[in-house]
């Protein structure tokens, strides 16, 4: 498998941890993973042979000259942290391969034991019957009890029964048959916008994520963000509630009158 990793750098990490993310429910790994990449000086480590993993089912053409094909990119990151805490190792794909994704979870695996990460951490959502106006929660799903007795104190909703779809799950599956430390963080997002970007939960995830990791990041321009979108949503949403009213409520002075009077 090493065949499919091109290295850009070979570091000395501390104790690194990983977090990896892919697309998902409301993007909410994506976002706390993007938004670390951006505000963190990582810089490249590695990038995975992407034709692999993936088939490309087109071409583009601009100015009526065909493209070389096109794949979506899985890259490592890495970033130092002060002095005698943990570095971190981010991983991000921009896609989840329609099949393959066992292997393509392992060699993520592959790359954690390279390094001798202590934990591997993703992120996803969790589809509650929470309201968008409302502060979501953030869950945890652990590989094995100790791990969430070592996350009791932040406050994270712990038990209950879960599934957690694509690799932002089946990492931790792979990490659990490989014996490594993992955790999924989740944050809580309304049924009803599950189709809907939420960096509402991202915000969630992010501040307990930083807590664990002893790392500082500015959340203030997320934070805007997730206001922005609980806003929109709101307005959205009244406006939906003000259409469904107006068709199914006709006030009688427009109803039609047909002209015909009740028998006494």
């Amino acid at each position: 498998m090493q065949k499919l990793l091109k290295f850009h750098a070979r570091p000395k990490l501390n104790s690194p941890n990983l977090l990896a993310a892919w697309p998902g429910i409301s993007n909410a790994a994506m976002i706390v993973a993007t938004y670390l990449l951006r505000k963190l000086g990582f810089k490249e480590l590695a990038t995975i042979e992407a034709a692999y993993f993936f088939d490309p089912i087109g071409i583009l053409v601009k100015h009526n000259v065909i493209e070389a094909p096109q794949f979506p990119q899985s890259r490592f990151y890495y970033w130092k942290n002060k002095a005698g805490k943990s570095d971190l190792i981010l991983f991000i794909g921009d896609d989840q391969p329609s099949a393959k994704g066992y292997e393509l979870a392992n060699l993520v695996i592959d790359m954690a034991l390279r390094f001798q990460a202590k934990r591997i951490y993703t992120c996803a959502a969790a589809l509650t019957r929470i309201h968008h106006t409302e502060t979501p929660k953030v869950w945890a799903a652990t590989t094995n009890q100790q791990v969430a007795e070592d996350l009791k104190r932040y406050q994270l909703v712990l038990g209950g029964n879960l599934q957690i779809s694509g690799l932002n799950g089946l990492l931790l599956g792979v990490a659990k048959e490989r014996a490594i430390d993992g955790v999924c963080l989740l944050g809580e997002v309304p049924t009803y916008a599950a189709k809907i970007q939420n960096p509402m939960a991202s915000l969630a995830i992010l501040e307990v994520l930083t807590k664990i990791l002893e790392i500082e990041v500015d959340t203030g321009e997320l934070a805007r963000l997730a206001v922005e979108t609980r806003e929109r949503m709101t307005q959205v949403a009244a406006e939906a509630m003000g259409e469904y009213i107006d068709y199914f409520t006709e006030p009688i002075w427009e109803r039609e009158d047909n002209g015909e009077e009740e028998e006494p």
